[in-house]
């Protein structure tokens, strides 16, 4: 026993300084790795609650204020053009703000600017009822809606570097969490406002309530610049086993992110991202039309005003299960086409029942338009599937949103025109139908199996 510890003090004196600290370090490694792995761990379980939480906060300052539209024009003496001109603020502020997501990602990290965006939302929306006067009612909504554009781009990316073989059920989730908060605000605002004796400025405020708890997951990760866990996994290897132990592919993986991180990809050269563009804008386009004119379409066909809130209602709900469910599937198909031709077909049919019964089978088109309305989880997803890293999904993202949403402006706006001058809706459902092919076919080429670095780098036919 004694000659054994008497070996193991010569052996130890015998090492040289650099000999022992190695040692050390081998002996502290698993260690240290575990406690990495707690901090992982943990960390993670902030980002799926952040994500959840600020998709919650994504739509309750449009759908909320559609819901009191009426008690705010008649509070702050609001022209019927100018409440006509809120109708497309969101998607204007969402196409101006978006762009500049990736830009400010690089800078701060997409954690930090999600974390601004959420406290931007509650900002906007807790003074906006307060301010006074039109003009600051609309400032404040725009800093609001900057939060939301901002966020709405960044919530992919996020979801990439955190969850790289999960991007299905994690925007999924995210989707879920969206449809939920959209139906929540249309349908509780009112009620709520009741509950506060009739004040409709508390009834738009009480929503930055949610905005700011939506704050306190992502700020204790503002200083991750960095990307997700997938990316920070393995500890850098020691020179022998970079020279002798990594793939080709592993070795230039670094090189090939910091070069994506400096050198941004010609994303206008890929036919991908402007499918994705358009189909992105054909389908929130419905989607505004319908969230802004579904409940005056069956009231006119003799449906009662409550009746008709309530289809709204049920058809924005069916965006909860399907969000969740669509995205999963989309991810275990090469190609995403077949998905976006069912979801066309229940548009067209619920479209149909709309012209010829309106009101005979009022349920079943809220069904089946809400069934269609569930493309934007699917257009989500595939901005997550067609770029293969964190900076380009970060540009495919902001430059399919800002593209799209620039081009959903004209649609509620152009349907009240239609509706004005031909006295009835049989224009205007034409019109929806019709916008339905286009997003259809986009919406098939964009679900092609290809990325987007590929096709901006023209190695992608």
């Amino acid at each position: 026993m004694a000659s054994e510890e008497t070996r193991t003090v010569d052996t130890r004196t015998a090492m040289s300084p650099t000999d022992r600290d190695t040692a050390a370090t081998a002996t502290h490694a698993p260690e240290t790795t575990s406690g990495a792995g707690r901090t992982r761990a943990w960390a993670t379980r902030l980002v799926v609650v952040g994500i959840v939480l600020s998709a919650v906060n994504l739509r309750p300052a449009i759908t909320s204020l559609g819901a009191l539209l009426e008690e705010v024009r008649d509070g702050l003496g609001m022209s019927g053009s100018v409440a006509g001109l809120l109708t497309s603020v969101p998607p204007l502020c969402f196409a101006v703000f978006g762009v500049t997501a990736p830009r400010l990602a690089r800078r701060f990290g997409p954690a930090a600017v999600v974390c601004a965006g959420m406290a931007a939302i509650a900002a906007g929306l807790l003074i906006r009822p307060y301010v006074g006067g039109t003009a600051g009612f609309l400032a404040a909504s725009a800093l609001a809606l900057m939060g939301i554009a901002v966020s709405n781009v960044l919530m992919p990316v996020i979801v990439k570097r955190w969850f790289p073989d999960r991007v299905g059920s994690m925007t999924g989730l995210y989707s879920m969490a969206l449809a939920l908060g959209t139906s929540l605000a249309a349908a509780v605002t009112v009620p709520l406002t009741g509950a506060m004796g009739g004040n409709w400025r508390s009834g738009l405020a009480v929503w930055a309530i949610i905005a700011a708890a939506a704050v306190l997951p992502w700020l204790p990760l503002v200083r991750d610049r960095g990307a997700g866990p997938a990316q920070r996994r393995e500890p850098a290897p020691a020179p022998a086993q970079r020279r002798e132990g990594a793939a080709p592919a592993q070795r230039r993986e670094p090189a090939c992110d910091a070069a994506e991180q400096h050198a941004p990809l010609r994303i206008t050269r890929s036919r991908t991202a402007w499918a994705l563009a358009v189909f992105f804008g054909l389908q929130a386009t419905a989607a505004y039309i319908t969230m802004g004119w579904m409940p005056q379409i069956f009231r006119d066909a003799g449906v009662p005003a409550g009746t008709a809130g309530l289809l709204l209602a049920v058809t924005m709900v069916m965006g909860v299960p399907l969000a969740f469910v669509i995205p999963r599937v989309a991810t275990r198909l090469s190609h995403q086409g077949p998905i976006v031709l069912v979801l066309g077909v229940c548009g067209l049919a619920g479209y149909a029942g709309l012209y010829f019964a309106p009101a005979g089978g009022a349920w079943a088109w809220a069904l089946l338009l809400g069934v269609s309305n569930c493309s934007f989880p699917l257009a989500l997803t595939l901005v997550g599937m067609r770029a293969r890293s964190g900076p380009g999904v970060a540009q495919l993202s902001a430059f399919a949103q800002s593209t799209g949403y620039l081009l959903s402006i004209p649609g509620p706006l152009l349907v009240g025109v239609l509706y004005q001058q031909s006295g009835g809706w049989g224009l205007p459902i034409a019109l929806m139908a019709c916008l339905m092919l286009p997003q259809m076919a986009v919406g098939v080429l964009a679900g092609r199996d290809r990325t987007v670095e590929d096709e901006a780098a023209g190695l992608s036919g």
